[in-house]
């Protein structure tokens, strides 16, 4: 008995990758998915001429055809349990570290959204608004994001440049900061973002790309230790997501 082509696996991987966010470059598909550049160009050559996905001639992002990007079926499955998933864990996550806890998707080259969150019932504590947006390079979660998919300095300063930060931050130090989080895992923003507000946040590798995991504190209310902690418990976390292949 044969298994499953990968070829069609991927395809079908690219083509909900587009239902959710796009448009997308080839490099941006080839990382979020996980394909080299040739395999991932292979595939699109073939769906751009199937007249599944469409390829703009002038800036040369990726787009589901306009008859394709109405199915609901390909609006990603695996997505939404993954957010089932998360919701338990996350509340569990935020009781044990009094933190206010977010996972968040990128559903745009501009933009990422709040997709869940779960905080603790401590009586003072932070927040999160349902279903915020905040610009791609914003926060600790643009840091993470960034480190996770592997970006090159020019789509780092891209994503950089629309976001308004409430503290001083140069590209060069935030640039040195998502070098930081590809070395450790996670990244963190020390009030550039939220004023008196540290957070920490983790990119989600592998299984459905563009997810990243927050976890937000008082400034100054942890140590070092327990910030580097809080950090790598978020990594455990997206790791327990992940379902195992």
């Amino acid at each position: 008995m044969t298994g499953p082509v990968r070829s069609v696996s991927q395809a079908l991987a690219i083509l909900r990758l587009l239902a959710e966010t796009s448009p997308l470059s080839l490099s941006e598909i080839g990382r979020m998915v996980g394909l080299s550049p040739s395999s991932c160009l292979n595939l699109l050559k073939t769906l751009v001429g199937e007249g599944v996905v469409e390829r703009d001639p002038r800036t040369k992002y990726y787009r589901l055809a306009h008859a394709w990007s109405a199915l609901d079926v390909l609006r990603d499955g695996a997505a939404q349990r993954l957010i089932d998933r998360a919701q338990p864990l996350m509340v569990r996550f935020a009781q044990s570290f009094d933190a206010a806890v977010g996972l968040w998707k990128m559903v745009s080259r501009e933009r990422t959204r709040l997709v869940s969150r779960a905080e603790s019932n401590a009586g003072m504590r932070l927040h999160l608004a349902d279903a915020q947006r905040q610009p791609l390079g914003g926060g600790a979660v643009g840091r993470a994001l960034a480190a996770v998919q592997g970006v090159d300095g020019a789509e780092l300063r891209r994503r950089f440049a629309p976001v308004r930060w409430q503290a001083d931050l140069s590209f060069e130090t935030y640039a040195g900061q998502v070098r930081e989080a590809a070395e450790r895992g996670f990244a963190v923003d020390q009030g550039f973002a939220h004023r008196g507000v540290c957070t920490v946040a983790a990119g989600i590798a592998g299984g459905t790309p563009g997810f990243c995991l927050s976890a937000s504190i008082l400034a100054g209310s942890r140590s070092a230790g327990e910030i580097e902690a809080l950090g790598a418990a978020l990594l455990g976390l997206g790791a327990a997501l992940v379902p195992e292949r």
